[in-house]
């Protein structure tokens, strides 16, 4: 089973993000997969945007882990996304994000999807990950704590 070490790949770790607001964020998210890995910008777009009319995914403690199906994907993707500033998310606990994980699964996504998005919760919900996570200066920096887990939790 893929971890989401595995499947962050550098060039989709963004630093530093310009987005002041939710629908911004997502539209930034689909003019990325575009650029990056070919993906239709609208279609991701449009996914993340049914997904969060569902449900905010702001999980709290400023992290949201926006995620959806998206037609057309034949692997699951992700990038991790720090904004310059926090934005509202609709977060349960009404803090502002700017911790951002996103993930794209394949429409015919199978349990996999539901094993990173729980390992993603479970990362971003410990504080000591995300003080480390803000301390990354690079997006190389950032793989590496991503790499560590969960041994960076278990060293607190």
């Amino acid at each position: 089973m893929k971890r989401i070490a595995d499947l962050l790949l550098a060039e989709d770790i963004l630093l530093d993000v310009d987005a002041p607001s939710k629908n911004q964020l997502i539209d930034e998210i689909g003019r990325h997969m575009q650029r990056v890995h070919a993906m239709a910008a609208e279609s991701v777009a449009l996914s993340l945007s049914h997904r969060e009319q569902i449900g905010s995914t702001g999980l709290g403690e400023g992290v949201a882990l926006p995620h959806a199906r998206v037609k057309n994907l034949d692997r699951v993707q992700v990038a991790y996304l720090r904004l310059k500033s926090p934005i509202p998310f609709d977060s349960p606990d009404g803090k502002p994000v700017s911790d951002v994980l996103v993930l794209l699964v394949p429409k015919q996504a199978t349990e996999e999807h539901l094993t990173i998005l729980a390992e993603a919760a479970q990362m971003l919900s410990d504080r000591r990950f995300r003080w480390r996570l803000h301390l990354c200066k690079h997006p190389l920096d950032v793989k590496r704590l991503f790499e560590a887990w969960p041994e960076t939790q278990l060293a607190q």
